[in-house]
């Protein structure tokens, strides 16, 4: 949609009818003068049948449209372009827990989400920044916000596994603010989780609401096999099973107006990932069409000079 940057500018054309006004008044006034002071019948005889000359009010009116086209110009217009758009900050969340290490993916679910994220990152707009965010027992940053995307491309990789259990909510908390970090662009965050939420200070719900106030959509991934699958052992001996928490992914994306996607297999997670880059919405980028009001203006005032002083004046 058209705007303006500073449209308080445009209150400055509200003048331009009264200055019209103004201007018809003083014509009239004039005329009633000359009318005075030469006599009526004199004039008449003067003019004859001749009609008054339209050429003063033409010059006047090239003159307001002139001062209407700097006015409108200094208000910064601004046009959407279709098939330009503008970027978007996107942050990839990751879990680096202990049950990443699990070999239901080859060779692991962790190297597998790397690879399957890549081609995300490969997927954006070059005027998309990307950044990366990991979590287990707690959350951190892997990669800032950067339109980079090789440089994240580059950190993401060198993320190693961790044994730790999973702060889904903190992992999401900390990836909306790094979304937020640049203001008036379209922000999303991809979550992709294999396990609970059994950690952290942040649950996803609270993380979820953040990610609404600040206007972050949220799309989640969920990882694991259709059975169980164990990936180590716990302090006592017993077999550990990484459980997925659908609900709660699913909880999240509705909340944030995102989507959930469920992968089963590598080759699935590398499909949703390839595929996630379109489902991002956009928005036209806006143009700024100042220039354009600036140069118009400049062409009525040499049209109107040219009217007033030019050979032959075209106007009688």
């Amino acid at each position: 949609m058209a705007g303006f940057s500073h449209p308080l500018w445009l209150l400055g054309l509200l003048g331009l009818p009264v200055l019209y006004l103004l201007y018809l008044r003083a014509e009239k006034r004039r005329k009633k003068e000359a009318l005075l002071f030469s006599g009526v019948s004199i004039l008449k005889e003067a003019i004859g049948e001749t009609k008054p000359s339209r050429r003063p009010q033409v010059l006047f009116l090239l003159t307001l449209l002139a001062v209407a086209l700097l006015i409108t110009g200094l208000a910064g217009p601004h046009v959407p372009l279709e098939g330009i758009h503008e970027g978007v900050s996107v942050v990839l969340a990751i879990d680096t827990s202990g049950s990443m290490a699990a070999t239901d993916y080859p060779p692991d679910r962790l190297s597998s989400a790397k690879s399957a994220a890549e081609k995300l990152l490969d997927g954006l707009e070059s005027e998309d920044y990307a950044g990366v965010v990991i979590f287990e027992n707690g959350a951190m940053s892997a990669a800032y916000l950067s339109p980079d995307h090789e440089r994240v491309i580059g950190k993401l990789q060198a993320i190693k596994p961790r044994d730790g259990p999973t702060a889904l909510g903190d992992g999401l908390a900390l990836a909306v603010d790094m979304a937020d970090a640049i203001p008036n662009r379209k922000k999303v965050v991809v979550i992709l989780s294999d396990g609970m939420n059994n950690a952290g200070i942040i649950s996803p719900a609270q993380a979820a609401g953040f990610a609404v106030e600040r206007g972050v959509r949220v799309y989640t991934v969920g990882l694991g096999s259709a059975g169980p699958v164990a990936f180590g052992t716990a302090e006592d001996g017993s077999t550990q099973y990484a459980r997925l928490d659908e609900k709660t992914l699913r909880e999240v994306a509705a909340t944030t107006g995102g989507k959930y996607f469920r992968s089963v297999d590598g080759d699935t997670l590398q499909e949703i990932y390839a595929a996630l880059p379109a489902e991002i919405e956009r928005e036209p980028e806006e143009t700024d069409v100042a220039g354009a009001f600036f140069v118009a203006a400049v062409l009525v005032l040499l049209a109107e000079c040219w009217l007033r002083y030019g050979r032959g004046r075209i106007l009688p």
